[in-house]
This record gives C-alpha cells, sequence and structure tokens, in this order.
C-alpha cells in the first residue's frame, strides 16, 4: 500500500517499537493516530494522540470511532511478564493471552469496517522470534504469540477479498525497555525494524523476518525436534 497520504492507528506509540513506527510514518507523510493507555506520554510531534486500551472493549470501540479515517493499523501494543507455564502465576499467563491475542484480535475486528470503508488497507501485527521458538523461561508470552501467529494467518485469508492485507512482523530482541537486560551485541535497532516493516507493508508482503535470528528459527521450522 501507498503509505504517503495513509492514516494509520499505532498501537503502543509512546515508547519502544511503537513510537519509531509513529515516528516514521509521519516522516513518510502519513497521518498518524498515537495510541497508548496513557496518551499524555506520547510526546512525538506530528501526531494525533489516542487513549487505548486493547483489552479494554470500550476503549478499542472508542479508538475506532476517534481513527474512522485510518487505512493502516498497526498492532505493536504488548507485554512480558516472564510467566512460565508450569509455576507461573494463571493471572499473568492469561493477560499475555488476553493483551497479545484477544487484544490484538479485538482492536482488528473493530477497524476492519473502518478500513474496508475507507476502501481498504492493511494491518501490521508485532509478533517475534517466540511464535516458534518456545524456550520454558517464557512460555506465557512465546504461547502468547503462537497464538497470534496463527491468527495473524487465519485472518490474512478471511480480509483478503475485502481488499485489507496483512503483515505479520518478526523480531527477536530489540534495544527496548522490555529487552533492557539483554546484552547489548544481542539486540537490533527498532528504528532499523520498523523501517523494514513499513517497507514490507508498502510492498504488500505477509511476512517480514526483520533479524538473522527470526530467518535461522524460520528455516528451521521442519526440521526434527531433539529430545
Amino acid at each position: 500500500m501507498q503509505l504517503e497520504n495513509s492514516v494509520a492507528l499505532v498501537t503502543g506509540a509512546n515508547r519502544g517499537l511503537g513510537r519509531h513506527f509513529a515516528a516514521q510514518l509521519v516522516r513518510r507523510g502519513a497521518k498518524v493516530y498515537a495510541a497508548a493507555r496513557r496518551p499524555e506520554t506520547i510526546d512525538l510531534p506530528g501526531v494525533i494522540p489516542v487513549r487505548l486500551d486493547i483489552t479494554d472493549p470500550e476503549s478499542v470501540a472508542q479508538a475506532a470511532k476517534t481513527a474512522e479515517d485510518a487505512t493502516l493499523v498497526i498492532n505493536n501494543a504488548g507485554t512480558s511478564l516472564g510467566a512460565d507455564l508450569l509455576t507461573g502465576d494463571l493471572d499473568e499467563i492469561r493477560q499475555e493471552m488476553e493483551t497479545h491475542y484477544f487484544g490484538t484480535l479485538a482492536v482488528t475486528r473493530a477497524f476492519v469496517p473502518v478500513l474496508e470503508g475507507n476502501g481498504g488497507g492493511a494491518v501490521l501485527n508485532v509478533l517475534s522470534v517466540l511464535s516458534w521458538l518456545h524456550p520454558g523461561p517464557f512460555g506465557a508470552y512465546g504461547a502468547a504469540k503462537a497464538a497470534e501467529w496463527a491468527q495473524s494467518n487465519a485472518l490474512r485469508d478471511l480480509l483478503a477479498p475485502r481488499g485489507i492485507a496483512v503483515t505479520a512482523l518478526h523480531v527477536g530482541f530489540m534495544d527496548t525497555d522490555m529487552a533492557a537486560g539483554v546484552p547489548a551485541e544481542q539486540k537490533i535497532d527498532p528504528a532499523l525494524v520498523a523501517t523494514l516493516a513499513l517497507d514490507g507493508v508498502a510492498a504488500g508482503r505477509p511476512e517480514i523476518l526483520a533479524d538473522d535470528i527470526s530467518r535461522s528459527v524460520k528455516a528451521g521450522l521442519a526440521t526434527a525436534l531433539q529430545s
């Protein structure tokens, strides 16, 4: 899709990758609704702050009314609570799924009529290499991201006839607050990830693998599990 003169809603736009998405879209000539649970924390010039909690149905519905001219939705908002599936707090495990799966789905469902009414558009879901790689300590997050990957694939099939493309972004560690404890050499610049993802959306690509670890893990999905 053409990003210049597009109208984008970016969730989780107050920091990290979401902030880079919003800033780069403004530079590319888009109108940007920058969404966050606390819109007062959004300090980017040229954007329209929007209050949005993706786990709150009323908040999602209001955001769809506010951004009624949207042609692009970037589902970036997320959490990482560090719960494992065996000993982790069940409420935290549920929260991961409520945010990454049900929250993303709620936003997409709310905005499909908006995008379709505006002549079509695109949805970009920010996923993770942990959609496919599931180390035990990150079981809740990995399960939620795997579910979000399945959601992205199913919605791509359903929305294509309605003129709405769905792109899934996979990436490992980025230099953001969420990965503050990860060594710097293992992290990729989120500004670069945003550039790669937006270029992929513009080109209509269904999937973007933003770093070497994502490309390696995706390539190895067909290999046998090791005992």
